[in-house]
């Protein structure tokens, strides 16, 4: 498909292009973002690191910009004056990071990039109200709010978001053998914790998504959901509470060390 740039969306009211609705491509002048992005080592013991108290060995912070605050500031600005070409880099720069944090809060991958657009598209129309801070918290915020939004809409009407055919974990939690059967636990584990995941409430798997899954700090999560840090440990803490008692209800798929 051709695609086609910010400014043409940006004038459209409804996010519509001839009559068609468009997916993050048609954004940017560049492809969709990956399904989960990668840039870092997960390990089996990573990923439950939170949940049944193993130890965390992966590293923080999944996508960093590469951008310097000037250069990020200067485009701000630019997009401020009308220049589309300048929020062109800035969605490039953060799209991955913004549709990682709402595919796993909403766990749709169709709706997850029509979210990652809308966000965009938001923010957008929505320049001239940045007052500074930490810019990517603020597009955040922005996709938080849009992906509450989608799932209050979907619950009204008794319907489910997660796609069951996909389990975002499948490729994360792993370990280092050949082993066919510990393959076959280690799958069964990442269905588990997305179940667990999918059971807690969208304040709080917000916040784990934020910390414990995408490796933000503290500061930039409480930033991007709207509230102080101290909400932000306590909602996080409780997720964890919660997620350990949902995962140690099937000991079976853990290992004898990290059973209670």
């Amino acid at each position: 498909m051709s695609l086609i740039p910010v400014d043409r969306i940006a004038m459209d009211g409804k996010g519509h292009v001839g009559g068609t609705r468009t997916g993050i491509r048609s954004i940017t002048n560049i492809a969709s973002p990956p399904p989960v992005p990668r840039n870092r080592q997960v390990t089996f013991r990573s990923v439950c690191a939170d949940y049944v108290g193993c130890e965390y060995d992966g590293t923080a912070g999944t996508h960093r910009s590469k951008l310097t605050n000037f250069d990020e500031q200067r485009l701000i600005q630019l997009t401020r004056d009308g220049d589309y070409d300048a929020f062109n880099r800035l969605v490039v720069e953060y799209q991955d990071a913004v549709f990682a944090v709402v595919l796993r809060t909403v766990r749709n991958r169709a709706a997850a990039e029509d979210i990652t657009q809308d966000a965009f598209i938001s923010a957008f129309r929505k320049i001239s109200s940045y007052r500074g801070g930490i810019f990517r918290a603020w597009l955040f915020r922005i996709a938080k709010n849009a992906s509450l939004d989608y799932l209050r809409k979907i619950a009204r009407r008794g319907e489910t978001s997660i796609d069951e055919d996909i389990v975002y974990f499948s490729e994360t939690v792993k370990d280092d053998t050949q082993d066919p059967l510990a393959d076959a636990l280690n799958a069964e584990l990442a269905r588990l914790i997305e179940h667990c995941l999918g059971g807690l409430s969208d304040d709080h798997r917000f916040a784990m998504v934020m910390i414990d899954v995408e490796g933000y700090q503290y500061d930039e999560a409480a930033d991007s959901i709207g509230v102080s840090i101290g909400t932000v440990k306590s909602r996080l803490n409780r997720a964890r509470a919660r997620m350990r008692d949902c995962v140690q209800q099937d000991q079976e798929l853990l290992p004898a060390s990290m059973r209670l």
